[in-house]
C-alpha cells in the first residue's frame, strides 16, 4: 500500500516554534515575504538577540499587488546555497508565508516551514489583528522600523 507523503514543504509552526527554533539552531533563517509598506508601517520581526537578521523578500510587490517573479531567485541569494538549513516564512496571516514555503520546496530547500498567524495574526470578533496569534501576539521581539 503506497503512503501519501504529508505536504509539499515542512510544515506549518506557530510563532513560538518558529522563535523556538531559531534560537536553537544558528543556521535556521526567518524571511519575511510581506510588503515593503507591511514593513515600514507595521514593523517587522527583531533578530537581534540572535545575531541574524531577518530576510525581507516581497512575495507581491507594492503597490501593484503583482507576484515577485524574481522571488525564488532573490531568496536563493539570501539564503545561500545550503538547501538544508531551517527557513522559517513570515506573512501577515500566514497566505503568502506559505505559498512561499512551497514555492522554495519546489527549488529544493527542504526544510521550508509556514508561520501560521504570521506576524499580526488572525482576525478577532471586531475585525482587528494582533490579538489571537501571530508573532506580535506572542510577544516576540519585533521593531518598528
Amino acid at each position: 500500500m503506497a503512503t501519501t507523503l504529508p505536504s509539499n514543504y515542512a510544515g506549518d509552526v506557530s510563532a513560538p516554534e518558529a522563535w523556538a527554533a531559531l534560537q536553537a539552531d544558528p543556521r535556521a533563517q526567518l524571511v519575511d515575504v510581506r510588503t515593503a509598506a507591511e514593513w515600514a508601517f507595521v514593523g517587522l520581526p527583531d533578530l537581534t538577540e540572535l545575531g541574524r537578521r531577518v530576510h525581507c523578500i516581497e512575495w507581491v510587490t507594492f503597490p501593484s499587488m503583482d507576484p515577485n517573479t524574481a522571488f525564488v531567485s532573490e531568496a536563493g541569494a539570501a539564503l545561500g546555497p545550503d538547501q538544508d538549513i531551517p527557513v522559517y516564512f513570515l506573512c501577515r496571516s500566514g497566505a503568502r508565508s506559505r505559498a512561499a514555503a512551497i514555492a522554495l520546496t519546489a527549488v529544493g530547500y527542504t526544510k521550508s516551514f509556514n508561520i501560521v498567524g504570521g506576524f499580526e495574526g488572525d482576525l478577532d470578533a471586531d475585525r482587528h489583528r494582533g490579538k489571537n496569534n501571530g508573532w506580535k501576539a506572542a510577544r516576540l521581539p519585533w521593531a518598528q522600523t
